[in-house]
């Protein structure tokens, strides 16, 4: 991706000057990285970048842009920078904490208030749904009902799926994986709209009310990141709603921290878990970190908390309709017998094994069926709607015939609860068995997904052949269900798939265990959640506060150890995945072993494009018009200096709003201390989604290209460089702790050009390596 953040190729065609002509990478959505390399990188050896006459004509080649932009998480460090904080005063800093702030308490809110309403929405329409359908059925009238829970799940999946195709694409999925590139430094297109946050609000609420294998946990952790991005906005210059004091959240380093406090709040929201969003956040989901962050995502979780117990309390007294206490997500496993002996540990191993296994294949199938889908879903907004409503009939059909193969059981005596069941969320559903019997495969699939997790946590007897069948159905429509066009998470029919292998496991167990078999669908649940998403302390955390003992909690760390270890030996995480198959350039937290035996200056290809410190106007626009870069060095030259001297780099955002401003001369001369009298950092703040200058909205006058314009107010003269011989593994770890969209190459001599190349996001990618560099495919490095 990002070389057109750099100046590094030798030359790509800009057929798009879109998104503040930001165009940074070359890779569409899906496409990937060996592709990109094969078409447009003809050699096997990189070349050795030079500084090219910018007024010359440059080879134009043909490259497939895409809006895909990389994000300056670093300070730029210019003339206009610098004297921005000079005249602030002491007030306006104490404005900037507390506005920070403000803004955690608003995310805080925001997310816990969506994240009651989606509860809310989809027990009552889920709830009305199951209890029109349990109606009929208590007449015997079982084909109305039928079509009545077909037809109406069809409905509700075919609005979800419509709101996606017609209105916010980048909707669809879970959104974990684009938060997470986000966070690492890519900003894909409409990630993060406010038409992607609506969507993904009713699209969710639709989509699990259908009644597919799918939660609303994933969908809030990208919500959350919408609402905080849409906080981190700073108003609107459009409709004259920008105060300010938001001018100082106008960068992508304030936005990134208010977007990991919307990723964690959403968690928080999602499973009433605020230390574990937290835990999320920093674990799963951020790339960067620092104690500052830690505070205030941990103070927006604990709104978040403080918003659900209110809510909570308020629908106690029955003003939300058939919503419960099962409407947001509480495990009560208080009645489990924690004690365990050497037989127990080493059922509890043997679990986070298959666990293990399990998640790996779970990851391997998923990441097949989503690849197949993103086949159809190209070939346009039908092909997505009518996808998602096969995948909702066959879900119907599976969900509503099943339970006819399941034996009828006899109701317990030793309940307190009505069996056979009345209302839409009891666990002794009647369906066809005669009175006093139940159907406890119907209890699970005509259910809510978060209430058949609550039945399978609970104390109480389950047929094996019951458990196999919901196992085995679970599994697999879970995993034909992901990649559909409408809102869906992972982490809910990872936990009911994990559940009911658990409880399998347990019952399979039970004459030589000690513990409960509900006990075990929790441990089940871990295992499962260990193997497909690979995280650990998150998830345990997330565990004990969803279960409210802290007894639990050793086993449950222990198999997510287990079955962690053992998918790792197989593919990467689910959410890894996901990634690669939308082509987002993800740089991992470590360098891949190879890069060790390479350094900088072999991955840099050229020609390099740089500017003079006070350039003519008409090459600006000339290299503006010819190029898709983002970054160009700034050389100074006699007479400004003794010797060529790396400057600094200058952003293309940086010199449309220069240019914009007609800030020339007909001189070569300095601008001086006047410059700061016509332009303020404000003008250069970062936009809003495609509301920036654009190469369009210059009215460049004739005898205008032939005057002068000095760079150095808004030049980083602080670059981040590395010497040419580094190693390209510790430049690659530099780059991403750093958070760097630019790092400058210099050479390790004298008397050559002051820098020799530039690295951006794209040449620490696999693909463009080894596309460089086939042979290393076949080397093991240590």
């Amino acid at each position: 991706m990002d070389k057109e953040d750099g100046v590094n190729n030798h030359g790509d065609e800009v057929q798009d000057i879109e998104n503040n002509g930001l165009l940074d990478g070359k890779e569409e959505i899906g496409m990937h990285w060996s592709e990109f390399s094969d078409r447009n990188i003809s050699h096997t050896q990189p070349l050795l970048a030079k500084r090219t006459n910018i007024t010359s004509q440059i080879a134009i080649v043909g490259a497939n842009l895409c809006p895909i932009e990389s994000l300056d998480y670093e300070i730029f460090e210019n003339e206009l920078f610098k004297q921005d904080w000079r005249s602030r005063k002491k007030v306006q800093i104490v404005q900037y904490v507390i506005l920070k702030w403000g803004f955690a308490l608003l995310i805080g809110l925001g997310t816990g208030v969506v994240g009651f309403f989606n509860s809310v929405a989809v027990e009552n329409i889920a709830g009305s749904k199951l209890l029109m359908t349990a109606s009929l059925m208590t007449k015997n009238k079982y084909y109305e009902a039928f079509l009545l829970y077909a037809g109406l799940n069809m409905g509700l999946a075919a609005a979800a799926a419509a709101l996606c195709a017609f209105i916010a694409p980048a909707a669809a999925g879970s959104g974990i994986p684009e938060v997470k590139a986000y966070l690492n430094g890519v900003d894909a297109h409409s990630i993060l709209a406010p038409s992607t946050l609506f969507v993904k609000i009713f699209g969710s609420i639709l989509g699990v009310s259908a009644g597919f294998v799918v939660g609303k946990e994933g969908p809030m952790v990208h919500t959350g990141a919408c609402i905080a991005s849409l906080l981190g906005q700073g108003g609107s210059r459009k409709y004259g709603l920008t105060w300010k004091g938001f001018r100082y959240f106008k960068n992508d380093r304030d936005r990134r921290d208010m977007i990991t406090c919307g990723a964690a709040a959403g968690v928080a929201s999602a499973f009433r878990a605020p230390v574990g969003g937290v835990l999320f956040a920093l674990e799963e989901a951020a790339s960067w970190w620092r104690s500052a962050l830690l505070w205030r995502t941990f103070f927006t979780t604990a709104v978040v908390a403080i918003v659900l117990r209110a809510s909570i309390q308020f629908c106690s007294t029955g003003k939300c309709g058939l919503f419960g206490k099962g409407g947001l997500i509480m495990y009560d496993v208080s009645a489990y017998k924690v004690s365990y002996s050497g037989a127990d540990l080493v059922a509890v191993l043997i679990l986070g094994i298959i666990g293990g296994i399990l998640g790996s294949l779970y990851n391997y199938l998923v990441d097949k069926v989503v690849r197949t889908y993103s086949i159809i879903n190209e070939k346009g907004a039908a092909f997505k709607i009518l996808l998602v409503i096969a995948i909702s009939l066959l879900t119907s059909c599976c969900y509503y015939f099943l339970p006819w193969v399941a034996p009828c059981t006899p109701c317990p005596t030793n309940i307190t609860t009505s069996c056979p069941s009345v209302d839409e969320s009891g666990e002794y559903k009647r369906f066809q068995c005669p009175p006093g019997y139940y159907n406890a495969l119907a209890s699970l699939f005509l259910n809510t997904n978060d209430d058949a997790i609550r039945i399978l946590l609970a104390s109480g007897g389950f047929h094996v052949f019951s458990l196999f069948i919901f196992f085995v159905a679970v599994f697999f429509i879970g995993i034909i269900t992901y990649g559909i066009a409408i809102p869906s998470g992972l982490f809910i029919p990872v936990i009911l798939a994990g559940a009911a292998y658990g409880r399998l496991v347990g019952r399979i167990f039970d004459p030589v265990m000690t513990l409960d078999t509900g006990f075990f669908a929790l441990l089940g649940a871990a295992s499962f959640l260990g193997g497909t998403m690979r995280m650990t302390v998150s998830l345990g955390v997330i565990l004990l506060e969803l279960t409210n003992d802290l007894l639990l909690l050793p086993l449950v760390m222990l198999t997510l150890l287990v079955s962690k270890t053992v998918a790792d030996s197989f593919n990467k995480g689910v959410y890894d995945q996901i990634l690669h198959i939308k082509g987002l350039p993800y740089l991992e937290a470590h360098a891949e072993p190879y890069m060790r035996n390479l350094v900088a200056l072999d991955v840099v290809t050229g020609p390099l494009i740089t500017f003079s410190g006070i350039e003519k106007v008409g090459n600006i626009i000339h290299v503006l018009e010819s190029t898709g870069h983002n970054g160009f060095p700034v050389i100074d030259e006699p007479p400004f200096s003794d010797t060529p001297e790396l400057c600094g780099i200058v952003l293309r955002s940086h010199l449309l709003v220069l240019l914009k401003g007609k800030n020339f001369s007909r001189e070569r001369v300095p601008a001086g201390q006047s410059i700061f009298k016509k332009i303020s950092a404000f003008d250069f703040a970062k936009a809003g989604l495609g509301k920036g200058i654009k190469l369009d909205d210059l009215d460049i006058e004739e005898e205008e290209m032939d005057m002068y314009v000095d760079l150095h107010p808004i030049t980083n003269a602080s670059p981040y460089t590395v010497v040419e011989t580094m190693s390209l593994a510790k430049a690659a770890i530099l780059f991403r702790q750093l958070g760097l969209r630019h790092m400058c190459v210099v050479p390790k001599s004298q008397g050559r050009p002051p820098v020799v190349g530039i690295l951006t996001r794209h040449d620490f990618m696999p693909e463009h390596v080894l596309g460089l560099y086939p042979h290393m495919k076949s080397h093991k490095w240590d």
